[in-house]
């Protein structure tokens, strides 16, 4: 399925995008999150956090409990807006975008991968895939198609027809991974990905974002507390306490990918 590259309307307008915006697929800006607590008390969750994430690289950002890791994920997935600073995705201004149009951001423009796998539980493999196209209008012959060649690259195809409770955890997550890459996103966004699986099963996962990424040129965002994981990425992001501690090249990858 080829992707649709005319950028998406929104009911504000098409502003010029700033120059470092057309530059990266994430381009986020000064972002504060903050939450009321009870009048006149606000929470700051997220203290301006700045970074860009270029298209094709495997970045993972990585924080403990409490360090704001799940409050920027969700301003990365389009599923919560910043109080204050901007974020575009693929050049659209997420930060400006109202109730309907953050739907469709996410449906179109972010494939999501939970911990937990949230696939529909009475629906087949092949029907969970084509779910986000169907949201999306595609066609059902195309849904299908595109289905079949997504259970291909995840390698599930003799799984088409069954239904989550017949598959094991990495068989659950790897139709996960398919049906987030179905409409072609801008971004994978991977949620600790791996929490719910044993290390052999992870092991095949973590296997499967490789290939995606090396192979497919795919830009993966991973949400991550896991130090281990973190270093097979391109590039780690540390956050703690709401602020961005470390923005590094990972220097644990071969001279060749950390160069390439």
């Amino acid at each position: 399925m080829k992707k649709n590259n005319t950028p998406p309307t929104y009911s504000y307008g098409s502003p010029a995008v700033p120059e470092e915006a057309s530059k990266y697929v994430i381009c986020a800006k000064d972002i504060i999150k903050s939450f009321y607590v009870g009048t006149p008390n606000e929470l700051e969750i997220l203290h301006g956090m700045t970074f860009n994430v270029p298209k094709g690289e495997f970045v993972s950002i990585v924080g403990q409990s409490g360090s704001g890791k799940s409050t920027l994920m969700n301003i990365i997935g389009a599923l919560d807006r910043p109080t204050s600073g901007s974020y575009f995705l693929d050049g659209v201004d997420v930060s400006r975008a109202n109730d309907k149009e953050l739907s469709a951001i996410r449906n179109k423009q972010i494939g999501f991968v939970f911990q937990t796998f949230n696939l529909i539980a009475r629906t087949s493999a092949l029907k969970n895939i084509e779910l986000p196209m169907l949201y999306g209008g595609i066609p059902a012959k195309q849904r299908r198609e595109r289905a079949k060649e997504l259970l291909e690259i995840v390698e599930m195809s003799d799984r088409a027809a069954h239904m989550p409770n017949e598959l094991s955890g990495g068989q659950k997550q790897r139709i996960a991974i398919a049906r987030a890459m179905a409409n072609d996103p801008a971004i994978i966004l991977a949620d600790e990905p791996t929490g719910a699986l044993d290390s052999k099963t992870g092991r095949l996962v973590m296997d499967l974002f490789h290939k995606l990424h090396k192979e497919q040129g795919k830009t993966i965002v991973l949400i991550t507390h896991n130090n281990e994981l973190a270093a097979e990425t391109d590039r780690i992001i540390t956050i703690s306490d709401g602020n961005i501690i470390g923005d590094t090249g990972n220097r644990n990858l071969p001279r060749e990918e950390a160069d390439a």
